[in-house]
C-alpha cells in the first residue's frame, strides 16, 4: 500500500509539474507585451496605455468576454525594451465582467512611464512563454500580444523565439505601429537586418506578418498612427476573445 500511494504522488506530481495543481478555467489566457523602447516616448506610451485603458472599459470588449464558453478570461500585461528589460506591470487577473474589467484597466493606467534601450521583440516573446505555466489558469487558448512600433534589433533571432512559442500551442498576434508618434516622432537610426527601428519603418506591418505573428488563427491589426492604438486594440482584443477567422492583415487608423 505505501509502493502504491509512492506511486501516486509520483504521477500527480509529474502530471502537474509546470502549472499550479488547481487551475481555473477560462476562456483565454492573454499575455499583452508593449513596446516602451526608445523610440516610445512619454506622449507615446501614454497614448499606448491609454489605448488598452480604453479598450478594457469598452462594452463591446466585456460583452466578448462574458459570452465566452466559460465567460471570463485570463489576463496579464507588461512593458519591455532590449533583451532582458521587461516589467510586469499587472500580474495576472481574472475578467470576467464590468467591474473586474474597470479594476484591470486602472491598474494599467497607475503605473509610471520607463523607457529603455533597444527593441527586442524576442526578448518580449521569451520573457511571456514561462508566464503561461507560472499562472494558476487553464485557458481554452492562450496568446501573446505584441504591440510596438520597430522592428527585432537586440536578443536572439525573433523567428526561433516565434516558432519555440508556436511548438508550445501559443499563439502570437501583432498591433505594429506604423505611423510616426505625436511626440518625438520616428526618424533615422539604426538598422536591423534592412529594417529601420524607429516608427517610421517601411513597410513594419509585414515585417510583422512575416517574423512576429505565429499559429492558428494569427493575425495583424495595423494601427496607423498613435492615434488610432485605441481602435486597433478594441478590435485585436473582440477578436481574440471571440477566438473567430479573419483576415491576416487589418488596418485601423485614418485613410
Amino acid at each position: 500500500m505505501r509502493r502504491l500511494w509512492i506511486v501516486l504522488a509520483i504521477v500527480g506530481f509529474v502530471g502537474g509539474a509546470g502549472r499550479p495543481a488547481a487551475s481555473e478555467e477560462v476562456d483565454l489566457e492573454l499575455v499583452l507585451a508593449v513596446d516602451t523602447s526608445g523610440s516610445v516616448d512619454p506622449v507615446e506610451a501614454r497614448l499606448q496605455r491609454g489605448g488598452y485603458v480604453t479598450a478594457f472599459t469598452d462594452r463591446r470588449v466585456v460583452d466578448a468576454i462574458m459570452r465566452g464558453t466559460m465567460g471570463r478570461i485570463a489576463v496579464t500585461y507588461f512593458e519591455w525594451g532590449g533583451p532582458s528589460l521587461q516589467r510586469i506591470l499587472v500580474p495576472w487577473r481574472i475578467i470576467d465582467g464590468p467591474e473586474s474589467a474597470s479594476t484591470f484597466a486602472a491598474a494599467i493606467e497607475d503605473n509610471n512611464f520607463i523607457s529603455w534601450r533597444g527593441t527586442s521583440i524576442s526578448g518580449a516573446i521569451d520573457f511571456a512563454v514561462p508566464l503561461f505555466d507560472a499562472n494558476a489558469f487553464e485557458g481554452m487558448r492562450r496568446v501573446i500580444d505584441i504591440s510596438g512600433d520597430g522592428v527585432n534589433n537586440g536578443g536572439r533571432w525573433i523567428q526561433v523565439a516565434r516558432d519555440q512559442a508556436v511548438a508550445q500551442g501559443i499563439v502570437i498576434n501583432g498591433l505594429p505601429i506604423v505611423g510616426d508618434g505625436p511626440g518625438q516622432g520616428g526618424g533615422g537610426g539604426d538598422f536591423d537586418r534592412g529594417f529601420a527601428w524607429r516608427s517610421n519603418v517601411p513597410d513594419l506591418d509585414r515585417y510583422y506578418e512575416e517574423n512576429v505573428i505565429g499559429g492558428p488563427g494569427a493575425f495583424v491589426i495595423v494601427a496607423k498612427d498613435f492615434g488610432a492604438f485605441a481602435d486597433a486594440i478594441v478590435a485585436k482584443l473582440i477578436r481574440e476573445i471571440a477566438g473567430t477567422d479573419g483576415p491576416t492583415r487589418v488596418y485601423a487608423g485614418s485613410e
